[in-house]
């Protein structure tokens, strides 16, 4: 996982899920990729705590790579996904 802002990777597709709690990231998340192909990046930036637990499952059960997963200064989360 990329450590520092400049190692952040290049994504396809942003998803932003600020002021949305559990399920609606997620579930906003499924209908994303479906329009997007394997090997590209989805970018989430989110403010549900829970996506720190929801987002790893999704991605370990549907076949994701999860690249970078951080908490952000002003206290959302910041997630990059590789589509399997």
């Amino acid at each position: 996982m990329a450590d520092q802002v400049d190692d952040l990777p290049s994504h396809d597709v942003e998803l932003d899920t600020t002021g949305l709690y559990c399920p609606e990231p997620i579930m906003m998340m499924h209908n994303r990729v479906r329009d997007m192909q394997a090997g590209q990046v989805l970018k989430v930036i989110a403010s549900d705590p829970a996506t720190t637990r929801d987002i790893p499952k999704f991605c370990s059960f549907l076949g994701h790579e999860l690249l970078v997963q951080r908490e952000v200064s002003d206290g959302d989360f910041l997630y990059y996904v590789r589509l399997g």
